[in-house]
């Protein structure tokens, strides 16, 4: 039987060109933006069918090379996800968080944004979205299977990567820890006058956590660049979107707070870039934030640890796999005859050898080194850590 608030996939429509009247407080800041995107649509926003046609109401401006290279980080994320189930199980990662369902989520929102200048907060389910932004593969596997070519040192469990000159912030395990932090960096870019917009993901669970609602509110109370990207997949672990808030959408929440609110379908790579880039571009000019809810689906258990059937029925798995997003956009790269079943197969095998390398890669750098322990605690290391340092050398 399936989950009664998951029967089906959520419908999802195109959507009208207009500007929100509803953020009265952004719009006496800054003069309107002359917006493409509806904010807070009664059904998800999708600018491309599950049939590969585009649907929305302006030009598709991306180029034939732009919509090859966004299907190539589709299926890296996708080829990335397996690649890293099978380390699980022969032994070489420990943990594992599934991302498979959420590839057009991720990629839509790093194609959207300036990488390496604008900041990212992801959650742990974001590996997608830190590939496509150019996190190297061998670091990535390194950091997952803790050895010394993690440049955090292997200090982290798996799937949570970080990268300062990427302006990647490290991933922290407490659900929404990493949504103040990333209102902070946002408010630091406004007093600074730069033009660094910082976007911070989530899952649905994190919206029900106090830190989320302190930091929205003092994100719109500011008018700071940020954007809040929550990936809804529905589940907070087991527990149902039902049973953890009473509001229809989160993007509704944004109404609270006085901020423009897209619920999108998350499942279609197009319709997250172009209301991402709206949302960017729309704080980088100094309207403040926004939030974006994209509608996803996990295919996969929350973790390596859970075992989902307990609480959602396969059916349910298998209805969304229908509306699959490599799909969806493999259907409109063929219906404007830019793909082809030989194309495919030359692109899979260059991301398995690229990953096959970086796996090699990472596990000849070997385990970290012990005296790592005593390293950036502090600025000037002092005498008695010198000292433990020295005892622990004489040791090993």
């Amino acid at each position: 039987m399936l989950n009664k608030t998951e029967s089906a996939p959520p419908r999802a429509n195109t959507v009208p060109v207009g500007h929100n009247s509803r953020n009265r407080s952004s719009a006496r800041r800054k003069p309107r933006l002359g917006a493409r995107i509806e904010p807070f649509s009664r059904d998800p926003i999708a600018l491309t069918s599950e049939d590969g046609e585009w649907l929305g109401a302006f030009d598709l401006d991306l180029d034939a090379e732009t919509l090859k290279a966004l299907y190539r980080k589709l299926l890296a994320a996708r080829l990335l996800d397996e690649r890293l189930s099978v380390l699980l199980r022969t032994g070489k990662v420990s943990f594992v968080a599934p991302a498979a369902g959420h590839e057009a989520a991720q990629v839509g929102i790093a194609q959207a944004m300036r990488a390496g200048h604008d900041w990212i907060f992801p959650y742990y389910r974001d590996i997608g979205l830190v590939l496509a932004l150019g996190l190297p593969p061998a670091e990535l596997f390194a950091q997952h299977m803790a050895t010394a070519a993690d440049p955090n040192k292997a200090r982290q469990m798996p799937c949570h990567p970080g990268s300062p000159e990427r302006h990647i912030f490290p991933v922290i395990s407490s659900i929404a820890c990493q949504v103040p932090p990333a209102v902070g960096m946002a408010l630091g870019a406004k007093l600074r006058g730069s033009d660094e917009v910082t976007v911070t993901t989530f899952g649905d669970g994190a919206t029900s956590e106090g830190d989320w609602h302190a930091a929205v509110n003092l994100a719109a109370a500011q008018g700071v660049p940020v954007v809040f990207a929550c990936e809804n997949n529905h589940y907070a672990i087991s527990v149902d979107f039902a049973q953890q808030t009473h509001s229809r959408t989160i993007a509704d929440k944004a109404h609270a707070y006085g901020i423009p609110g897209y619920t999108v379908d998350g499942m279609d790579v197009l319709s997250v870039y172009y209301v991402m880039r709206e949302a960017l571009e729309r704080a980088r000019a100094g309207h403040g934030p926004s939030i974006v809810e994209l509608n996803v689906y996990r295919y996969g258990p929350h973790s390596s640890a859970d075992d989902d059937s307990v609480y959602r029925a396969r059916e349910e798995v298998d209805a969304w796999k229908q509306r699959d997003p490599l799909l969806r956009l493999r259907r409109l790269l063929e219906c404007r005859g830019l793909w082809s079943d030989d194309e495919e197969q030359h692109v899979r095998a260059d991301i398995k050898a690229e990953f096959d390398r970086a796996v090699e890669e990472a596990e000849a750098s070997g385990a970290p080194p012990a005296h790592w322990l005593f390293d950036d605690v502090y600025a000037e290391q002092p005498w008695h850590l010198m000292q433990q340092a020295e005892c622990l050398r004489a040791e090993l």
